[in-house]
């Protein structure tokens, strides 16, 4: 569930979903079977046309996207920490970017935004989660959080601890629905009424005196 969900919410829409999953913080008592499970899925993504429906991961947005992301991924991989590439022959013609698994030595280490098919592992140790949040908080960005846990306890102190406007517990990070799943961020992420929310048609509208 753990790998399906996070092959999903890192690499769908290429990434560029503002919802998509950035940072991957595994326990370090499982985290060598997880990455294995998520790293096998990922191989089996295709990269090319999205107008192929045998496409998963389509092209980045612009030009511009994909040299900022390629720039990232080099350095990344001087550094000797991008754990998975995919291999992939997309037309030559787009602005494609093979997805990435790129490994940190701290959750503090990611202090902006990589918008597009990369997705960043953390291991953290068992005893060292207030210390794990604390890190994952000082990004200052609070639009999505996905927790992964079958005890409640954990899953009510993170969700308690946490600012950020939006929880998924044992599911992927993205296609909140509107309506049912009001969406939206705090800090960096944005501030103001949901999407879908109570009070989400008031913020569209202004109030005039017609006389």
């Amino acid at each position: 569930q753990v790998a399906d969900d996070v092959v999903t919410s890192s690499f769908r829409s290429a990434g560029q979903r503002c919802a998509a999953l950035r940072l991957l913080c595994v326990q370090e008592d499982v985290a060598d079977r997880v990455l294995d499970m998520v790293i096998g899925a990922a191989r089996e993504l295709s990269l090319g046309d999205p107008r192929d429906l045998a496409t998963h991961v389509g092209p980045v947005i612009d030009g511009e996207a994909k040299s900022k992301l390629d720039r990232w991924i080099a350095m990344m991989a001087s550094r000797g920490a991008v754990l998975f590439r995919l291999e992939a022959d997309p037309p030559a013609d787009g602005t494609y970017v093979a997805p990435a698994i790129i490994e940190l030595d701290s959750a503090r280490e990611l202090k902006e935004e990589v918008f597009g098919p990369v997705l960043h592992v953390f291991g953290w140790r068992s005893g060292e989660l207030d210390r794990l949040l604390e890190d994952i908080a000082a990004n200052n960005t609070a639009l999505t959080l996905g927790v992964h846990s079958r005890i409640e306890t954990v899953v009510t102190h993170i969700a308690a601890r946490m600012s950020h406007g939006n929880v998924y517990v044992n599911r992927n990070m993205i296609g909140a629905v509107v309506g049912s799943q009001p969406f939206g961020g705090t800090h960096l992420s944005g501030t103001g009424p949901k999407a879908g929310g109570p009070n989400y048609l008031r913020r569209l509208a202004l109030e005039q005196v017609v006389t």
